[in-house]
């Protein structure tokens, strides 16, 4: 019990000190830097997952063709 109590304290003072971090002109500039990471991040996964789904959905075409055959 007291792991968890000692992580939920951990997970509130993180909160607190990028609260505090956040209102500081660096803390926004640094926030800004994150927030275009994990867009960038998001962005190039999708692209990749749109990627694979279509290689799969070709490799299926491909499949069916051959079975037909």
């Amino acid at each position: 019990m007291g792991k968890v109590f000692w992580f939920i304290v951990g997970i509130g003072t993180g909160f607190l000190v990028a609260h505090k971090v956040s209102q500081t002109e660096k803390g926004q500039a640094f926030f800004a830097e994150v927030n275009d990471f994990t867009d960038t991040v998001a962005r190039s996964f999708q692209e990749r997952t749109a990627e694979v789904r279509e290689a799969i959905d070709d490799l299926q075409d491909e499949l069916r063709d051959a079975a037909q055959h």
